[in-house]
């Protein structure tokens, strides 16, 4: 008799800046339901290595919030599990060590031009994103004048080199197949050593057995980085799912600026956490009302195929308005 796949092994990585809101809450629902449906395992991960931004109690918030929801994990910064650490300013060693290799490789360079410079480059091309692209101007310096500027003190962050048409192709579990197109040089660490998203992300997933990345799709364009990555590193990327955002009333993506979003404020205000639960089913097309539900009642039979691929965005109409 065939043996079955294995259960997948999900995730749901915040940061704690702040409060959690309605469409962190979304995407994190939609993690948990996809492993859950499939009898897999998730894992929450704090994504703190911006330490300047993070704030005091946010993590210990957010796990609370999403237990208010009714979600759970089975490994996490307060459960533990074989992965440990699962916050990411714990996990600087496995960053640096990644880092080493890829420089060993000859896969990074030192970079000295900062945002503005790379901005103000009238020669620097779009990235498929409508991000700007880093135009090159580091690739090519002289290796010994580039450590000269480095032993003097000069900051300096390093650029993943991407090669020439690579452009990798994927199957996303909402988006389907996808080819976004050739990205450029991107930032792996930066000029004050703190390792970047991209490389923490590639790093973190690998060594917790990730198998499916499902994420806000503000991420897409972060997908074809981290897939070269994963390459270059030998290892091998989840299956990526991207949802839709939520819009706040301004038509800008929903952040943690928007009045009345936060899971918070609803659990204040005397919201039950089905109410919440029911009105994100419905803004997903996962149900024709917002009726309360609790989550564990969208596991069965749930699939990311289910959730609308256009638009990538679901406008809410005013705060509270649930």
């Amino acid at each position: 008799m065939p043996s079955s796949a294995p259960a997948p092994r999900g995730r749901y990585a915040p940061s704690p800046t702040g409060e959690i809101h309605l469409g962190n809450a979304a995407t994190a629902l939609f993690a948990w339901l996809s492993v859950r449906a499939a009898g897999g395992a998730l894992v929450l991960r704090m994504e703190d290595l911006d330490r300047p931004r993070v704030r005091s109690g946010a993590a210990e918030r957010i796990l609370a919030d999403l237990a208010w929801l009714g979600l759970d994990w089975d490994e996490g910064p307060d459960r533990g599990g074989p992965h440990a650490p699962y916050e990411q300013s714990r996990r600087r060693a496995e960053y640096e060590a990644a880092f080493e290799r890829l420089r060993a490789a000859g896969r990074v360079y030192p970079c000295f031009c900062s945002r503005r410079d790379v901005a103000a480059s009238a020669s620097a091309p779009q990235d498929p994103a409508d991000e700007v692209r880093y135009p090159g101007t580091c690739r090519h310096l002289d290796p010994e004048e580039a450590e000269r500027r480095l032993a003097a003190g000069r900051p300096g962050a390093f650029r993943f080199r991407v090669d020439e048409g690579d452009d990798p192709p994927f199957d996303d579990l909402v988006l389907g197949r996808l080819r976004l197109g050739t990205p450029g040089d991107f930032v792996v660490r930066r000029a004050d050593g703190t390792p970047a998203y991209q490389l923490a992300v590639v790093v973190d997933d690998a060594a917790m057995g990730i198998t499916e990345a499902v994420r806000g799709s503000d991420l897409l364009s972060s997908t074809p980085r981290q897939i070269l990555l994963y390459r270059a590193l030998g290892l091998s990327p989840p299956v990526f799912g991207h949802v839709p955002l939520l819009l706040g009333p301004d038509g800008v993506r929903l952040s943690k600026r928007h009045a009345g979003t936060s899971l918070a404020e609803m659990r204040d205000a005397g919201l039950a956490p089905e109410r919440v639960v029911g009105w994100i089913a419905r803004l997903a097309g996962l149900r024709p009302d917002d009726r309360p539900i609790a989550a564990r009642d969208l596991v069965a039979g749930f699939s990311l195929r289910t959730l609308s691929a256009s638009p990538s965005a679901v406008r809410i109409a005013e705060p509270n308005s649930f």
